[in-house]
C-alpha cells in the first residue's frame, strides 16, 4: 500500500509550513551543540568532573543515533504528521525536564529521553518540506532546510556560552519550550489534513534490540575511547566486540525480516548508497575539523570560548546567501558538478588552514571560515538530491532516516578520530622538538639564559620552554590534520562521480515516475 500523494502547498501556507519545519529542525540541531560550552558550569553545579559532565552530550548523541533510523517504521505506524507533532511536543517536555534536573543522573536520563524523541524530527522535516513544494522547487525546499542545519551548529556554542555566562545553564534547555510549542502548533495547523494516517505494521522487536545494542556499544566506544586509551583498555575491546557482532547479527536479521525496523534494502540502490557515503564521509571530515579548530585556539592560542566561537561564526554568511541559488539550480545542473564544487572548496579551505602557525592573527584564521560557507552551500543540497534520486514518496521517510543516521554516526566517529590523531601527532612533534633543546643548541642556551636574566629559576625557565614546545607541537599536529583532510576532500570527488542521479525536475525525482 503506497502513501497517498498530496498536492503541493501554496502561498502563505507554504511559507508558514516551511517556517514551522525549519524552526523545529533548528531547535533540534542547536541542541546537539549548545551544551558543549556549558559542560564546565553543569559539572560544577552537579558536583561531578567535566569528564563525567560530557555524558550530557554523549547521552543525547547515542539516543538520537538509535532513534533516527526508526523514522521509517514509526511513520508507517503513527502517520508522519502525527509523529512529527508528537516528536516536537515530547522534545519540549524533555527539554523542560533537563532544565529542572536536580542531579547528573537525572539530567543524563532526560537527555537520553530528549535524544530518543528527537530522532524522527529531522528526517520528517525533510519529507514534509519536499511534499510542500512542487518538484521543480524541490531544490529551493532543500535549500531552506539546509540553511537551518548549517547555521544551528555555529549558533549553538555562541548562544550556549552567552546564556551560561549571563543567565544560567538550565536556560539552554528552557529556550526550547516556546520555540517548540510554536513550531508544533503551526505545523499541526497546516499539515494535519495531509497525513496518510497510521497503518498496522508489526514491530520488529529483535531488529530494534540489535540496533540499540550495536549502536549503543559503538557510540560509547567512540566517546570513551580517547579517555581509556582505546584498545589498551579491556572495556573498549569488549564494546568493539559487542558492536561488531551486534552489527553482523543486525544485518543478517534485517535483510531477511519481512517487516524490518530499518529498510537496509535501500542500500541496493546505487545513488542512495554512494550519495550517503559521500555525504557521511564529507560530514565526518567537516565535523572533525569543526571540533579541532576551536580546541586548538582555546588551548594553545590563548583564545576565550567567545572569541573561538567568533572565528566559526562567519561560516553561515556565504552558506545563507548561496544556498537558495544552489537550491534553484540543483534540478537544472548535474548535482555531481555542484557537489564537486563543495569538495574542492573544502579542500582549499583546509589547505589554507594547513598554513597556520603560532603567530597567525585573528584575520588570517577568519578568512578560511568565510570561504567555508561557499563549500557548505554546495554540500548538503546536491548530495541530498543524489541520495533521494529515484525514490518514491513512501520511501522518503525511511531513506531520510537511514541517510541521516549514517551521517550523524560519521560525525561522531570523525570527532573522535580527529581528537585522538591530534594528541598522537602532537606527542610525536613534541618529542622531535624537545630533542633540539640540549646543551649543544645555541638557540636553546640563549633562550634559557635570557629567561634566567629575567628572574626565572632554572625549573621555571624549563617549564616556559616546555609550554612553547607544546604550543608548536599542537599547532603542527593541527596543520597535519588540516592538510590530510584537504587531500581527502579532493579524493572524494571520485565517489560523487560514481553515482548516476536522474536528470529530472527535482530531488527524489523518481517520486513521480515510480520506483524501479
Amino acid at each position: 500500500m503506497k502513501a497517498p500523494a498530496f498536492p503541493p502547498l501554496e502561498g502563505s501556507a507554504r511559507v508558514l509550513g516551511t517556517l514551522a519545519l525549519s524552526l523545529a529542525t533548528f531547535m533540534n540541531v542547536l541542541d546537539s551543540s549548545i551544551a558543549n560550552v556549558s559542560i564546565p558550569a553543569i559539572a560544577g553545579d552537579m558536583g561531578v568532573s567535566p569528564a563525567q559532565g560530557t555524558w550530557v552530550i554523549t547521552s543525547f548523541g547515542v539516543a538520537n543515533a538509535i532513534a533516527v533510523p526508526l523514522t521509517g517504521w514509526l511513520t508507517q505506524r503513527f502517520g508522519q504528521v502525527r509523529l512529527f507533532a508528537a516528536s516536537v511536543i515530547l522534545f519540549v517536555i524533555a527539554s523542560w525536564l533537563c532544565g529542572l534536573a536536580p542531579n547528573i543522573e537525572s539530567l543524563i536520563f532526560f537527555r537520553v529521553l530528549q535524544g530518543l524523541v528527537a530522532g524522527p524530527m529531522i528526517p520528517l522535516s525533510q519529507t514534509l518540506l519536499l511534499a510542500s513544494y512542487p518538484p521543480a522547487l524541490a531544490g529551493t525546499a532543500m535549500a531552506m532546510w539546509a540553511m537551518t542545519t548549517l547555521v544551528a551548529p555555529v549558533m549553538g556554542p555562541l548562544l550556549g556560552g552567552w546564556i551560561t555566562d549571563n543567565i544560567s545553564w538550565p536556560w539552554i534547555f528552557y529556550i526550547n519550550v516556546p520555540v517548540g510549542l510554536f513550531a508544533a502548533a503551526l505545523a499541526w495547523s497546516i499539515y494535519r489534513t495531509r497525513d496518510p494516517g497510521p497503518r498496522k505494521v508489526p514491530l520488529d522487536s529483535i531488529g530494534l534490540g540489535l540496533l540499540v545494542l550495536w549502536v549503543g556499544a559503538l557510540q560509547i566506544m567512540i566517546d570513551k575511547g580517547k579517555e581509556l586509551d582505546w584498545f589498551a583498555s579491556g572495556q573498549i575491546v569488549a564494546l568493539a566486540v559487542v558492536a561488531v557482532v551486534g552489527f553482523a547479527f543486525f544485518l543478517a536479521w534485517e535483510l531477511t525480516e519481512r517487516h524490518p525496523i530499518v529498510n537496509l534494502r535501500l542500500f541496493a540502490r546505487r545513488n542512495f548508497t554512494l550519495g550517503t557515503l559521500a555525504l557521511s564521509l564529507g560530514y565526518g571530515l567537516f565535523f572533525g575539523n569543526v571540533v579541532l579548530l576551536p580546541l586548538w585556539l582555546q588551548q594553545y592560542m590563548g583564545y576565550t570560548a567567545t572569541w573561538a566561537g567568533l572565528t566559526m561564526a562567519p561560516v553561515g554568511l556565504f552558506a545563507i546567501l548561496l544556498s537558495p541559488v544552489v537550491g534553484k539550480n540543483v534540478a537544472r545542473v548535474d548535482p555531481r558538478k555542484l557537489a564537486t564544487v563543495a569538495f574542492l572548496v573544502f579542500g582549499l579551505v583546509l589547505w589554507m588552514r594547513a598554513q597556520f602557525n603560532t603567530q597567525a592573527p585573528f584575520a588570517t584564521i577568519l578568512v578560511p571560515t568565510f570561504v567555508q560557507g561557499v563549500a557548505m552551500a554546495f554540500f548538503f543540497i546536491p548530495l541530498q538530491a543524489i541520495v533521494f534520486s529515484g525514490l518514491t514518496p513512501d520511501q522518503l521517510p525511511a531513506a531520510s532516516g537511514l541517510s541521516n543516521f549514517v551521517r550523524i554516526t560519521a560525525g561522531a566517529i570523525g570527532t573522535s578520530i580527529f581528537t585522538t590523531l591530534w594528541e598522537d601527532r602532537a606527542i610525536l612533534h613534541h618529542a622531535q622538538l624537545a630533542e633540539q633543546v640540549n646543551p649543544g643548541s645555541l638557540a636553546a642556551t640563549q633562550t634559557l639564559n635570557q629567561l634566567g636574566a629575567a628572574g626565572l629559576s632554572p625549573e621555571q625557565a624549563a617549564a616556559t620552554i616546555n609550554r612553547l614546545i607544546d604550543q608548536q607541537a599542537y599547532t603542527m599536529a593541527a596543520t597535519d590534520l588540516f592538510r590530510i583532510s584537504a587531500w581527502l576532500f579532493v579524493a572524494m570527488v571520485a565517489v560523487v562521480w560514481l553515482t548516476r542521479p536522474k536528470r529530472s525536475a527535482g530531488i527524489g525525482s523518481g517520486a513521480d515516475a515510480g520506483a524501479h
